[in-house]
């Protein structure tokens, strides 16, 4: 477990925390939108759109799921793959990785430190697993601050790509 961040406990994940994850992502829709920002993630509630249900029910069934808790109650989650979703028109690493592809804090407790603790969890996990590739994409839309947040937590950007019209950044982290 990390204690990485004052009073947030990271935990492994299952089936049963898919609902606050859900509430997470539902909530996480809502204050972008109400940012002006409805490119990230559209404006339909993650919980209502084709598939997202059944996206985060296998993400915590098929994937590595851990639950970032401050005081018992789930306020982040991050799901580790060993590489990027087969959606996303993202190159193989070429080595082994271990490959973010969820991360969300619940918008209520922002500023934390929350998705910070979960990274550094990630850099954790693929440590003790000997991968020395910690690899991420995420929306480089807006003014590019979901990658300077990455970039923050030690990533570096390298491939830029598009999936449609969604502009999107792969960041990368050598993991000693």
């Amino acid at each position: 477990m990390d204690d990485t961040t004052p009073g947030i406990r990271v935990r492994p994940g299952g089936l049963d925390d898919a609902p606050a994850i859900l509430d997470m992502l539902d909530s996480a829709v809502a204050w972008m939108n109400g940012r002006g920002n409805t490119e990230q993630w559209g404006t339909t509630p993650y919980s209502q759109k084709t598939g997202g249900v059944a996206r985060v029910e296998r993400y915590t069934t098929v994937n590595a799921p851990y639950i970032a808790e401050l005081d018992g109650t789930p306020v982040g989650a991050m799901v580790l793959d060993s590489g990027p979703s087969p959606q996303v028109p993202i190159a193989p690493a070429g080595e082994p990785e271990r490959y973010v592809r969820l991360l969300v804090s619940d918008r209520q407790h922002a500023g934390l430190g929350i998705g910070a603790a979960l990274l550094a969890h990630a850099v954790e996990e693929a440590r003790r697993a000997g991968v020395g590739l910690l690899r991420v994409d995420c929306w480089a839309g807006g003014g590019g601050e979901l990658v300077a947040f990455y970039e923050r937590n030690g990533f570096t950007a390298t491939d830029r790509f598009l999936s449609g019209s969604w502009p999107g950044q792969v960041l990368a982290r050598r993991v000693d």
